[in-house]
């Protein structure tokens, strides 16, 4: 399975539309972008490790939560940065498994390439997940128009055929 690594405030600058968001509510930007991974996660069958950092919260402590099977969120503790987080961790994975991460810092995409880690920026990223969501939409259309149960299909045919005098007589 597929490691990945996210910036979440990176991305949230990133991103168009949850740059706009932010704008007005970061907690609702954070909620939006979570939704986003959370979908993306599941289909693609990755699992996913979203990074805020909280360093310039004062007394804030990390906590993680884990969202579902495919989605953790991590908000970082007091003087602790996304890009800190997510290089201890890669170093205490190894190159066991596959990691990726997503940032546009040039310089953590230097750091965790170095680590063995593979890297997305932010942009790129947003196309993956952009494409993906079309998929599951086309899909999730695709399912249920071959379900389509129409009035029609459930009546019997005299009571059918009764309805449709009356709609023609008026």
């Amino acid at each position: 399975m597929r490691n990945i690594f996210v910036d979440g405030y990176n991305v949230i600058n990133s991103w168009p539309e949850l740059r706009d968001i932010k704008d007005y509510s970061f907690e609702a930007a954070r909620q939006k972008l979570i939704d986003y991974l959370q979908n993306y996660a599941a289909f693609k069958g990755y699992k996913i490790i979203l990074v805020f950092d909280a360093h310039m919260v004062s007394g804030s402590l990390q906590k993680k939560e884990k969202i579902s099977e495919h989605l953790s969120v991590v908000y970082t503790k007091e003087g602790e940065t996304a890009d800190t987080y997510i290089e201890k961790t890669i170093d205490s994975i190894g190159r066991k498994t596959e990691v990726c991460v997503v940032t546009s810092d040039s310089l953590e995409q230097q750091l965790v390439f170095q680590r063995g880690a593979i890297r997305i920026s932010s942009l790129e990223f947003y196309f993956d997940v952009k494409e993906t969501e079309n998929r599951i939409s086309v899909k999730t259309q695709k399912k249920y128009s071959e379900k389509r149960h129409l009035l029609e299909d459930r009546i019997q045919k005299d009571v059918l055929e009764k309805l449709e005098k009356i709609r023609r007589s008026r």
